[in-house]
Formats: C-alpha cells, structure tokens, sequence
C-alpha cells in the first residue's frame, strides 16, 4: 500500500502515539496537546497518517489506537465547535481516509484489530449516511468478504451489516435474506453464525413493517443457530436475541412452541428435557441429539472431578441458564398476551426460577449469620437473579397466570427437608406478591396459613426468609393482610423480636415497619407494649444483663420505633419516658464515624416521636434535643457526606410539626441551609450523540429532547427536601413565616419549571398558595407577589406537557385564586393568558385521546395498564382544570362544556376486562 503522507509526518506520529498508550500522566498530557495542536494547523494529514497508520504500525496495540483514536476524532464536537473535523474535509481526503479504512477491514490478520476496523469503519458509515453520503464501496466490499473463503472475514462482514444496517437496509429484501441466511448457516465458524445473527437482528430491527412481513422467514435460520451449539456460546446467541424478543415480539410468535420444547432444558437443569429439536422444525417423534443438562460430568461429587473444572462447568452452565431466561423473561414482558396463550411457558419459567432460587450455598450459613447486612459476603452468592426474574413475570402476566403453576410447587417447597426449598418458597411468594395481589388477595388466609409456621422454622435463614415475606406482603397488600390477619402475623413477628440470631430478630424489626405503614392506629394499640418492651431489649440489652447488641440492630431498633411510634401516635406517650433518653444519649455521645448512621437514625426517631406524642409531652425535652442538633449542625462535616445533613433538615422539619408556633424562634438557624440546599443548581452532564451514558454512583441518566443526560441526583434530592421542609414551616407557622416570605417565593416560582425532579415542581405547586396565604395573613403581601406568581403559573401550565403536573398547576391556581379571594386582583393579560393556555391543554388532551381511540383495539389490549395511567392522569388534569375555571368565574365558564366533552373521549379503560384476567377484545 502507498504511502499518502511524508515519512517524516509518520515518524512524528510514531512518537505522538507512543506516548500517547504510555501510563505517564504529563507524558500523555503533552502528546494530547501535540495531536490538537497538529490537528488545529493540518487536521487533513494527521487524520490521514492515522488512517495508513492503522495498516502499516508494526503491533496490534499501534493499530488498534490508531483505529480508536481516529474514531474519536473524526466526529468530535463541542460547544466551541459545533461542526466536527469530519466536516471541514474535502472530499477527496475522506474518500482517502474510506480507501485506507477498507484496506485494514481487508487485510488485518489480528481478530482483535478487526474488530477494532470494523467500529471505525461503521461509525464512519453511519455518520457518512446521515451526512447524506453513502459509502457503496463499503457495501460492495462487505459483500465481497461475506464471500470470503477465511472465517474471519466473513466474520467482519456481518459485524459491518450488525453495526451499521443502513448497508442493507435499501436492498432488494432477496438478496438480503439470502446473504444473512447464508451466515447463519455457516458450518464452519460459529463466530460467523454469531456475527450474521447480529446482523439479522438489526436488520429486522431497522426494518418497517412491510419489509418485516416480507422478512419473517429469516426467523428460522435465525432460531436454528440455537440448535446443535457448543454449550459455552448459548450464552451469546440468546443475548443477540433478547432484545429483538423486546423490540418486536411478534416476530417470534409462531415459534414460540418450538422454543418452549427447547429452553426449559436450559433453565431447569434437574429435568430431562428430552430430545432437542430443531427449533424452527420441532421433532416431537425424537431422532435428534439428546440436550443432556448439566452437562455430564457437572457434578464433582465422588465422580473424581477436579474442583476447578467443576467450578467452571458450573459457572458455564449459570450463564446459560441466565441468558435462557433472560430470553423468556424479555419476551413475555414484551408481549403478555401472546405468551399467556402458550401452555407451558410459564410454568417453565416458574419452575426455573424457583429451582434456580434453591440454589444458596449450604456452607455460608455461618459466615451470613456473622455478617451485617449492609456489608455482606455471601450476598455475591446469592441467586439475585432468579428472584428478580419471577418478580418481572409476575408483573408482566398477573396473578391469574403466574399463581397457580407457583404454588403448584410452593407448598411442597416448604414441606421440604432441604431448608433452602423452604427458604425459596418463602422469598418468591414474596418476590410475586406485587405483580399477583389482585388474585392474591382471594387466597391471602392460605397464603398466610402456610407462612406463619416457618416463623419457628429451626433453620435461621427460613426465619428470615419468612420475615422478609411477610414484610412483603405488608407493603403489596398494604392495610388488606394488617386488617384481616393482624392476629396471626403479631403473634409471628413479636416473638421473633426475642430470636438468639441478630440478622433473623433484626429482619423481624424491620418487618414491623412494613406493617406498621399500613396499619389501623387502633389494630395497632393492643399490640404495642409487647412490640415496645421487646424493641427495648434489642437496644439496651445491657439493663436485662445481655451482650452489647449490634450495631445494624440498634439502626434497626430505632427506625422501627420511630415507625411504631408514627402510627399509634398520642398512645406512645406512656413509652416516651423509657426511649427519649436512651436516643439523647445517642446523640449526646455516639460521634465517631461508625456510629454515624446511627446517630442519623436516633434523630430521625426523636423528631417521629415527638410528633406522635405531641407538643405538652415533648415540651421538656426539646431544649436539649434542640440544643443537640445545632451541635451537630455546627460541627465541620465531610462534604461528601450527604446523609447528615438530609437527616438534618428532616428532623428540624419534625420539631418544627411537634412544636408548632413554638419553633418560630429557630428559624433564623434552620432556614440558611435550607434555602442553600433549595437554592443548588442541577449537576448536569449532556452526553454527545455518539457518546455513551457514563454508569456513575449518585447519577441518574435520562433522555430529555432526545439526548442523554446524567444528572447528580443526591443534590436534587436534597433540593426537593428542601422545599417539601419550606412547605412544613409555612403551613405550621402561617404569618410567623412572613420574614422568609419574599426570599422563598423568588425560589420557589422558577423551580415549578424544574423539569430535572418531578418532586421539586410538585412541592413547588403546593407552596405557592400557602405562601400567597402566609403573605396575606402577615399583611406583608404585595401585589408585585402575586402578579408573579400568577404569571409564572400561566407560563407553566401553556408550556406543560406532563398531564400528571398539570393536575397540580390548575389546582396550585385554583388555591392561589380562593387565598387572594378570587379573579379581581388578575390583570386582563393574567387572566386571558391563562384561558388561552387552557384552551391550548384541552385541544392537547383532546387530539391525544383521539388517536389513541383511532390504535387497533389489539394493540390497547397489550397496553392497558400503560394506557390505563394516561387516561386517569389526564382525568385528574381535567378534574382540576375544571375547578380552576369555576373558581376564575363562579358563575361559570364557558370552557367548562369544552372540558366536558374532552372527558367524553377517553377510553374508559377501567371498564375493560383486565389483562390480568384474560385477553381484551377491545
């Protein structure tokens, strides 16, 4: 190959790079400097030395950089550079730059490097063809090499057409097929295989519904790569699968009995599943190869297998088993209805799941019940997965298809003499309890006739797991098990306070929190001495002559007698006396960094408490808890630390309710950091359109206009706390709040614009009206306050989208109009804005609900719960609209017919038979 710059430009580059892969970082930081200062005077030769240098360098490692390092230059862009270097080329060095490109693709001998080629040479395609430039030399060359006698070429070819389906997309449907089909039945290289089932994957995916119809024959090579492969690349194929089986379902719905005589082999291992057929042409009669699982030789055990090859066949056969359900899963979470008609495939899933539950290392019993839970090892052993998985079933298809085939074998499961059965069978009613409670509820007194005897299980983790499920079924049956079978589940849970093992009487305290949220005050009380007097025991075992407890079961302790105290309210006076001073003591002494959380956790309980007994009880104690807090708040913290202070601004919130008008005197120490904390601006990073969102601790990534945006959520949380906190002042205090008044409403306006937290414009929307009131009650209102808050609730409401929000600015407008009593203080602009705005929202709501009338009934049907939240989020939305007009004109308006009959239009999906309970005709 010609060289196409001068030598003495390839020798610098030579030198650039080098540095460039060395782990020196001022020798790196010099080198990046060379390349953009290179790239500033002569970016067509530098970008040309590295596209020879990725044929000609002498190592793979040279080769692969320069291949990477071209990708990235190439389309790299930024605020000062809106156009890429891509961009400023002739036309004759980008078809340079494409010929050296196909070179490599052609000639590189390393795998590795390939593959590196191929990603430069597609994200080069792709940016090309939305430039409005095709590369057809690309195309013809994939052509050529899927052609191509060596393995690895072909194998590049159908990595080119995975990666960059736009090749192919345009092409006559024939050849297509018969060139993808021909990969897929590769005989001599399953990488091949792999590679063009990628390729058909996008194919299909990129594909629009006619040329899909014309395509559904590629579905069957495709699924026949399953069949006849070496164990160790199930794993592969089924995760190319996965997510068309999530993007269009319906693709592999007349395959799904062939699938089913084919996966439940892989993820219930302890069956025989019998012969394997091919999948597209299922052999019911026999004649193929047996699927035999595990593997022989899986098991180690007196069979003379080395530990370490027993330990990977096991490895290799979880992936497989993961992968296969994963599959499953996907699918039926894509298209209910199409998997509930296939008899079956749930019960498969049940059953793997339930049997991959099983699977808990028998040995790590001692090491769990040392550990705490926060930092447990033995968690990494846990079999997470299975349970997340018939959690996501349960979900997907209802009560009425996941329950019956999981207690066909839960019963038995906790009848078993192996306890990791009765430990499975426990944690996946709990794991089913959300996605199957409108069936549940009907058999909940069988339900809880089975789960209460495993409270004396002699096995500790039964226990727990028996704790864990009624803590469950607490939360996903919420006040319907609390009413109905409190008896039973107290008489459960309260002596299993006084367990010997701390993570079993630990888990039973936090069970009780569970019920404690959905319980009736008066169900509650004939309980709550023996709860308290056992609680006690955890936290001051050495009053009765006992050990020291841990550290998790005092955090424990104290959060559930915060919980308790909560909901018996005025009734936990008689306890006060007994805890308040043991939490003092907590704050008062426990200031080394380990006892953090539970010091957090101590402050939070005595605020709880103190509301629950009120402000004459607490009245003695809050100059010292005061007094403890502002120690705390004084003392220098690490900054990253962010628990304290939201535990800080929590728990003044709490005095403040429990005092009432008494805590005016503390505002000038508690509002300085809450206003800070409201006043924190979004930590945003806005990611290129050909970058990937980073995985960070603390952020959150979202799209937002169509880019990924990853946003730093622990400062946005504490800015919505803030608010929520300002919300509590203003509403407890009334006109002693005036002296903030001006300060929070100049907050609190823009951020009902805060689009990065749902929770901050919620709260926002709450307080303007309080905060108009505070204003009117002090006398301190000014018509300047309430022409801007006016205003901006116009802006907002003309702008939002979110029918859920909008409910809450027509009612934040409706409030706002009742505290200024009524329209006469709005301007004529306020007034009309705001009813052009409501006319823009109903021709909104109303164009929404006709297209969505106009959707086959079919297609309702498999998004009826979906569907189900818009049509009620735009009911509360038109509710609100409604009583705002009724408030602006009392004598009515004569938008309110408009609302009238924009609400006619919905759906009325409540109506409809539940997809829970069958499949919707419409």
């Amino acid at each position: 190959m010609e060289n196409v710059v001068p030598p003495q430009v390839t020798t610098e580059l030579t030198q650039i790079l080098s540095n460039l892969v060395l782990g020196d970082n001022e020798i790196r930081s010099n080198a990046e400097k060379v390349v953009n200062e290179r790239l500033a005077q002569t970016p067509e030769l530098y970008l040309l030395a590295l596209a020879q240098f990725a044929s000609t360098a002498d190592t793979d490692v040279m080769r692969s950089f320069s291949l990477v390092l071209l990708r990235r230059l190439l389309f790299r862009s930024g605020a000062n550079q809106p156009l890429s270097l891509y961009d400023h080329l002739s036309s004759q060095t980008l078809t340079t730059i494409e010929r050296l490109l196909l070179h490599s693709l052609l000639h590189e001998q390393s795998a590795l490097v390939r593959h590196k080629a191929v990603d430069t040479v597609t994200d080069l395609a792709n940016n090309s063809m939305n430039r409005g430039r095709p590369w057809h030399a690309l195309q013809a060359q994939a052509f050529s090499m899927a052609q191509s006698p060596d393995p690895g070429l072909r194998e590049a070819a159908y990595r080119v057409f995975a990666a960059s389906p736009n090749l192919i997309i345009d092409l006559q449907a024939e050849s297509v097929l018969g060139i993808l089909q021909k990969g897929l039945q590769d005989q001599h290289s399953v990488e091949v295989r792999l590679a063009s089932l990628l390729a058909s994957v996008a194919y299909l995916s990129s594909s629009d519904i006619h040329q899909q119809a014309q395509t559904l024959t590629l579905m069957y090579p495709m699924l026949n790569t399953l069949t006849f492969l070496p164990h160790t690349q199930l794993p592969s194929f089924l995760s190319t699968l996965t997510p068309l089986a999530t993007s269009h379902p319906n693709l592999f719905a007349p395959h799904l009995p062939s699938l089913l005589q084919f996966l439940p082999g892989l993820i219930i291992p302890s069956g025989d599943p019998g012969p394997t057929p091919t999948v597209a042409r299922p052999n019911p009669g026999g004649g193929g190869p047996s699927f035999v699982f595990p593997p022989p030789g899986a098991d180690d055990k007196g069979k003379g297998i080395d530990k370490g090859d027993a330990d990977e066949v096991n490895e290799e056969e979880e992936k497989v088993r993961t992968a296969a359900l994963e599959f499953m899963i996907s699918l039926s979470e894509a298209k209910p209805s199409m998997v509930r008609r296939v008899e079956g495939w749930t019960a498969a899933i049940v059953r793997g799941c339930m049997d991959g539950m099983s699977q808990i290392p028998e040995d790590e019993t001692e090491i769990w019940l040392e550990a705490d839970p926060a930092d447990d090892p033995t968690d990494d052993t846990y079999p997470h997965v299975y349970e997340q998985a018939i959690d996501r079933l349960a979900c997907a298809l209802g009560g009425k298809t996941v329950l019956p085939p999981a207690f066909q074998h839960i019963p038995g499961m906790l009848a078993n003499h192996d306890w990791r059965a009765r430990h499975a069978g426990l944690m996946a009613i709990a794991a089913i309890a959300e996605g199957t409670k409108k069936v549940m509820v009907n058999e909940l007194g069988k339900i809880v006739d089975l789960v209460v005897p495993m409270f004396i299980d002699p096995h500790p983790r039964v226990r727990y797991a028996a704790c864990q499920c009624i803590g469950q079924l607490c939360t996903d049956l919420e006040e319907v098990i609390q009413e109905q079978f409190h008896q039973q589940l107290f008489q459960a849970l309260i002596p299993t306070l006084e367990a010997s093992e701390a993570r079993v009487h630990s888990h039973a305290a936090a069970a009780l929190i569970n019920f404690c949220e959905g319980v009736d005050r008066d169900t509650l009380i004939p309980y709550l001495d023996p709860i308290v007097e056992r609680l006690l025991k955890l936290l001051n075992p050495g009053a009765a002559g006992g050990k020291q407890p841990k550290r998790y079961v005092q955090e424990q302790v104290i959060t559930t007698l915060a919980m308790v105290a909560d909901a018996s309210e005025a009734t936990f006076a008689k306890h006060y006396s007994s805890i308040m001073p043991l939490l003092l003591n907590v704050l008062q002494n426990a200031n080394s960094i380990e006892y953090k959380k539970l010091r957090v956790k101590a402050m939070e309980c005595a605020g709880l408490i103190a509301i629950a007994v009120g402000r004459e009880v607490f009245r003695p104690d809050a100059p010292q808890f005061i007094d403890l807090l502002m120690r705390i708040q004084n003392t220098p913290t690490d900054p990253s630390d962010t628990m304290l202070g939201h535990y800080l601004i929590a728990t003044w919130a709490k005095v403040c309710q429990a005092m009432g008008p008494e805590f005016e005197p503390y505002l000038p120490v508690v509002m300085p950091p809450l206003i800070h904390a409201a006043s924190a601006k979004a930590d945003v990073n806005v990611y290129e359109e050909d970058e990937t969102a980073e995985e960070k601790d603390g952020w959150e990534n979202i799209t937002m206009d169509g880019r990924q945006v990853g946003i730093k959520t622990s400062a946005i949380e504490e800015k919505c706390q803030a608010f929520e906190t300002l919300l509590i002042y203003c509403s407890t205090l009334g006109a002693r709040f005036a002296p903030y008044l001006s300060q929070s409403l100049e907050l609190v306006l823009p951020s009902l614009s805060f689009y990065f937290h749902d929770g901050v414009r919620e709260a926002c929307a709450m307080l303007v009206p309080i905060l108009l009131s505070c204003g009117k009650q002090s006398g301190t209102l000014t018509h300047q306050m309430v022409t801007a808050s006016f205003s901006q609730l116009v802006t907002c409401i003309n702008r939002e989208e979110d029918a859920s929000f909008l409910a809450s600015l027509y009612k934040c407008f409706a409030d706002s109009l009742r505290v200024i009593d009524g329209p006469a203080s709005l301007s004529p602009e306020i007034h009309s804005g705001f009813i052009e705005a409501t006319k823009r929202q109903l021709q909104n709501i109303a164009d929404k609900r006709r297209a969505r009338a106009g959707r086959p009934a079919s297609e309702l049907a498999d998004e009826r719960d979906d569907m189900m939240l818009m049509e009620e989020m735009e009911e509360y939305a038109l509710e609100d609209m409604a009583k705002a007009l009724q408030t602006l004109s009392p004598a009515g308006h004569e938008l309110l017919v408009a609302v009238s009959g924009v609400r006619d239009l919905g759906l009325h999906l409540d109506q409809w038979e539940s997809g829970d309970e069958g499949d919707n005709a419409g």
